[in-house]
């Protein structure tokens, strides 16, 4: 452990820190859809119905 500081001269450390905010932000926006496809987590349902909602009407 104590020469763990040499990974950095294998990788570089802009290309890894770019690489794992990419990674993290896939996996929120992945969690939060999982979230959003369930009865039980779905904030938008439970608010629509909580606070009423307005009429969608979608014309074609």
């Amino acid at each position: 452990m104590a020469k763990f500081y040499k990974v950095w001269l294998v990788f570089d450390p802009r290309r890894v820190f770019v690489a794992q905010g990419v990674f993290l932000f896939l996996l929120a926006a992945m969690i939060h859809l999982v979230l959003l496809s369930t009865d039980r987590y779905n904030w938008f349902e439970q608010a629509a119905e909580k606070y009423g909602s307005a009429e969608v009407v979608v014309v074609d």
